[in-house]
């Protein structure tokens, strides 16, 4: 075949898979599935009868600011603008953060009661156990900083406000002996700074931070200071949590009491002497040691040393 053919039979050739092409791409394809995304309310995929399809609503809408909002006892002053935006952003935020805000309900219902009473035992104002849930959500997690825990203690400050720290116990994951941790650091930062908002800021920022900002900017106020990000939202964070964990309804929260987790009963074991194997410490009392260290996370390795004079309470969960 010469060169002229050889081109006409290429030319004929592309001309029929364009034809080909075309009429598929035209008649082909699957019908198109057009959804009615007008209907309001929307079926979910919960309440949607069989057949039936499927529409997400995606409607959101802006949410009502409180009239007027305390922290510890002490006016928000929601009449400056800046103030009542960051406010405003902080609720929006976590009234959208869905997944986030309904494990921290579920959660509160366990552990609010028992941080409610030592704050009142410690005279400790109660709005604080809002500041424990934005730190941690009420987990013992540990930040990119090293900060771990329900209160979320660097090592250095544990240790300073006497819980032990090493490689067997970790106290910092004891959220019991961390929240009287953190009231003694609560009490000191007020006795500094006469002031529960700037304690609750210097929890973030530290209490010379806080303490050098106000001198510098001339201010007595956490309103009236130019901070860096992190610390001038942490209050309005509190704040926001505040108001959904005490008022869910108003922003939108359906809180079925059934599923939120509800403390577990538990007995306390007191040892005085080392346990060098809490493998077997567990079968012994009962359970298993995914359990033991389940309820006792301070525990940091398998074994516990106990010095002389020392004691230990261990908490194992009840099985009914």
């Amino acid at each position: 075949m010469n060169t002229k053919n050889l081109l006409l039979a290429l030319n004929t050739f592309t001309v029929f898979t364009l034809f080909f092409y075309i009429i598929y791409a035209e008649f082909g394809k699957p019908p198109e599935i057009k959804q009615d995304y007008q209907h309001d309310p929307a079926p979910s995929p919960f309440n949607a009868q069989p057949g039936e399809p499927v529409v997400y609503s995606t409607k959101t809408v802006m949410i009502d600011l409180p009239d007027s909002l305390k922290f510890a006892g002490e006016e928000v002053p929601l009449g400056i603008p800046d103030v009542r935006e960051r406010l405003d952003r902080e609720i929006h935020i976590n009234t959208y953060w869905h997944n986030n805000s309904i494990f921290l309900f579920k959660r509160a219902n366990r552990w609010l009661p028992q941080i409610e009473k030592i704050l009142k035992e410690k005279g400790v104002p109660d709005d604080f156990k809002y500041l424990c849930a934005i730190e941690s959500g009420f987990q013992n997690v540990v930040s990119p900083a090293g900060a771990v825990g329900f209160w979320q203690f660097l090592k250095a400050t544990g240790i300073e406000y006497d819980l032990e720290i090493n490689r067997q116990v970790d106290e910092r994951y004891d959220p019991i002996k961390a929240t009287y941790a953190a009231c003694d650091y609560l009490l000191n930062a007020y006795e500094d700074l006469g002031d529960w908002t700037l304690v609750a800021a210097s929890y973030n920022r530290g209490l010379a931070g806080i303490k050098r900002a106000l001198e510098n900017q001339k201010v007595d106020s956490y309103y009236d200071l130019m901070l860096n990000d992190e610390t001038s939202r942490y209050v309005f964070r509190i704040l926001a949590c505040k108001e959904l964990l005490q008022s869910p309804s108003d922003y939108g929260f359906e809180i079925d009491e059934e599923n939120l987790y509800s403390m577990i009963e538990m007995r306390k074991v007191t040892v005085t002497e080392t346990i060098p194997d809490l493998v077997e410490f567990s079968l012994k009392q009962g359970i298993n040691y995914k359990l033991l260290k389940a309820y006792n996370q301070w525990l940091r390795d398998d074994k516990l040393t106990v010095k002389d004079g020392e004691q230990y309470d261990i908490w194992i969960p009840v099985r009914k």
